[in-house]
């Protein structure tokens, strides 16, 4: 049986190398040994490693993979090549950087304790200028910032969106170094997340690009345009609720589309923003109440501004009716468009905040369900102002 001590100084023997190198050391042991010690590698590193084993060894490379969950920093992950003991000196930490394969792909060197597990990194430049006989624990940075294989890459990229390293360490439960992720792939992730949240707000999977086959894209798409045109006989139905009203002041029909563009564009600016606030991990200091309130007062103010302009035009266009009930109906539009802006606003941060609860991804056709909300309010509220302030 081998002893633990053994396999864990094999590990650490494996990590260091490059996999070519990792390949042939582990050949010259039993299949039980290489089951072992693959079986506490990342599963990015025991794959390129496989691709070096003889064929008769590759099999069992194979029963020792673990499966990655997908969009966890271990889908992510590369092999941790510069994880040295505390007790290093300088001068053995500079000759293993000059004897390694790669030298050029490690940014920092990090220094764990006698039981393996990360205390603390030292930066290339501090070892350069520190005195040969100190040790790595004398000039590392102690405590540094790590992140977990089962961590969701969404709060990675949250994690890591203030700190700008180049590279983070990733350590498993015991704080063991088990393999590094590169900033850029964090930072890359984000920016598809990102460029992803404008198809998704209408029902277009972040999968899809622009050389998606015909037949894949239409699969994608089709079920959420039945789930608007549904959502959209909502909306209908409210406006046919007030069929007699629309039939006495024919004008109002004209001013239905204009009040749900006008509340749907003020809507998707709140929602635009709280999903960027998610996405960037500012809702997780940024009260909701407060990002409420905030949406509610801009409404209130593009809703004023935008209401005013309309109620004139309204105003305008029942010159025939008496001035009575011309001043009424553009007060209905005034009163409506304020009402109807401060809702979708309330609309665009609920929206993406409610199908997270759920578990959906806060992106995902959200403007579909926005609209709905954000028609039914305001054209319900217009219908019945005009219904109460002018019938």
């Amino acid at each position: 049986m081998n002893k633990p001590d053994d396999i864990a100084s094999l590990v650490r023997a494996v990590r260091a190398r490059v996999p070519m190198d990792a390949a042939q050391m582990l050949a010259k042991e039993s299949p039980e040994r290489i089951g072992a010690v693959l079986a506490e590698l990342p599963q990015v590193f025991v794959d390129r490693i496989k691709a070096y084993l003889p064929p008769e060894l590759q099999l069992q490379a194979s029963a020792a993979l673990t499966e990655v969950t997908e969009n966890t920093v271990g889908e992510v992950m590369d092999p941790a090549l510069a994880v040295l003991p505390e007790t290093t000196t300088i001068e053995e930490a500079i000759a293993f950087l000059r004897n390694h394969d790669t030298p050029q792909q490690i940014t920092y060197i990090y220094v764990t304790d006698a039981e393996d597990r990360l205390i603390g990194l030292t930066v290339i430049r501090d070892l350069i200028l520190a005195a040969p006989g100190q040790t790595l624990k004398d000039v590392m940075l102690p405590e540094p910032f790590a992140l977990t294989t089962d961590m969701e890459l969404t709060d990675a990229v949250k994690a890591a969106i203030h700190r700008h390293y180049p590279v983070y360490p990733v350590v498993d439960p015991d704080h063991h170094v088990i393999g590094v992720v590169r900033g850029w792939r964090l930072f890359e992730r984000q920016a598809i997340e990102i460029s992803a949240q404008s198809g998704q707000m209408v029902g277009v999977d972040k999968e899809e690009r622009l050389y998606t086959g015909i037949w894949q894209a239409f699969k994608m798409r089709h079920h959420w345009l039945q789930v608007n045109l549904l959502t959209a006989f909502l909306a209908g139905f409210v406006v046919s609720l007030f069929e007699g009203t629309i039939t006495q002041i024919v004008t109002l029909a004209a001013f239905l589309p204009i009040l749900a563009g006008q509340s749907g564009n003020t809507g998707c600016q709140a929602l635009a923003i709280t999903l960027r606030g998610m996405t960037l991990g500012d809702m997780d200091s940024y009260p909701v109440r407060k990002l409420i309130t905030k949406e509610l007062v801009l409404g209130a103010m593009n809703g004023v501004l935008t209401g005013i302009v309309a109620g004139l035009a309204m105003y305008w266009m029942s010159g025939g009716d008496s001035a009575h009930n011309a001043l009424m109906l553009g007060l209905v539009i005034l009163l409506a468009m304020t009402g109807a802006c401060m809702a979708s606003g309330f609309f665009g941060v609920l929206v993406p905040l409610i199908l997270k609860r759920f578990g959906a991804d806060p992106a995902t056709a959200s403007s579909i369900f926005l609209t709905t909300g954000t028609d039914i309010a305001g054209m319900g509220l217009m219908l019945v102002l005009a219904t109460v302030l002018v019938l």
